[in-house]
């Protein structure tokens, strides 16, 4: 099967092929890029829905409940499950689709578990393209779970229209979100485990840090302030409120064109990713490599300095 034969595939919804184009994008193939440049026109109608938050906090719980609710209302539903990478293989560690039991074997849902790949954001730098492919396929809702690594999974608000942070009662959790900077981009919060003692008083800290942060910014009628859910997630409970919170979150959006300002800031920003990724590629050829080689004794020895060997790298590019 060609490229152009796997994109018709891909686009019918054809489940092997979409496994097969993720393979790709994933694996770096150098197919990858035509794939996605013969799917891009067929982008732009799902939603993406980001789930972060700490490690345990229950993540991938609450993806799988959402991820069931949504496939009983007959949507189509991609999971992308970003784990940390393994030290041998290089691929998923924990695979999270051995813990989403209510969906994996539904017909309106794909799961598919990606390795970070050393991403520090949380998300592997090819989720994105496979969302892409998620899109171009059909899938109405896209859920992208992410690492819990606390403060370095910020990236997720670029690649998903709405973010939810998922937090649980314990350990003072909640003001462990506020120094990791998950304040700032949850556009709402899930307390999750809401059945554990002390469950009312985070609800509650985190209203309160919330009310302080929007009592100080500018902000009109129609600005979008952040609440709390309470849920249960192992339990079902709470799990409508989130779904109802999202089209809330998206109808806001819409009205008030956020979310086209949202998508051109997306596909900015990936833009200059993949400017960045091509120069870097094109730089670092035989020569290039060779040179620097040849610059490092002299730098260990402190005959030249890293600055000096940088612009003598960079003299014939500028």
């Amino acid at each position: 099967m060609n490229i152009s034969q796997l994109a018709e595939q891909i686009q019918i919804g054809e489940r092997r092929s979409i496994a097969r184009g993720i393979s790709l994008v994933e694996n770096e193939s150098p197919q990858a890029l035509e794939l996605l440049r013969l799917l891009f026109p067929k982008t732009g109608n799902a939603y993406r829905i980001g789930i972060t938050g700490p490690p345990g906090a229950g993540k991938s719980t609450i993806t799988n409940k959402l991820a069931f609710l949504y496939a009983n209302q007959n949507k189509k539903v991609g999971i992308i499950a970003v784990d940390p990478t393994s030290p041998f293989t290089g691929g998923a560690l924990l695979g999270d689709r051995v813990r989403m039991t209510d969906v994996e074997m539904n017909a309106n849902v794909f799961i598919r578990s990606m390795a970070s790949r050393g991403s520090l954001g949380g998300l592997s730098k090819k989720t994105k393209e496979a969302a892409d492919i998620f899109d171009a396929a059909g899938f109405e809702i896209i859920l992208l779970e992410t690492v819990g690594v606390g403060q370095s999974e910020l990236d997720i608000v670029s690649a998903a229209d709405t973010t939810v942070v998922v937090l649980v009662p314990e350990s003072g959790d909640s003001i462990q979100a506020m120094k990791a900077g998950l304040m700032e981009i949850a556009d709402f919060f899930v307390l999750n485990k809401s059945d554990r003692p002390g469950a009312e008083q985070a609800v509650m800290s985190i209203k309160t840090v919330l009310g302080l942060a929007t009592r100080y910014a500018q902000h009109t009628e129609e600005t979008w302030i952040p609440d709390v859910i309470s849920t249960v997630g192992n339990e079902g409970k709470g799990i409508e409120k989130i779904a109802e919170m999202i089209t809330k979150h998206r109808t806001s959006l819409e009205r008030t064109n956020q979310l086209t300002n949202k998508r051109s800031e997306r596909i900015e920003e990936r833009i200059r990713e993949l400017v960045t990724e091509k120069l870097h590629q094109n730089f670092w050829n035989e020569s290039r490599e060779t040179m620097l080689r040849n610059e490092i004794a002299s730098v260990l020895s402190h005959q030249r300095t890293p600055y000096d060997a940088v612009e003598e790298l960079v003299e014939n590019v500028i």
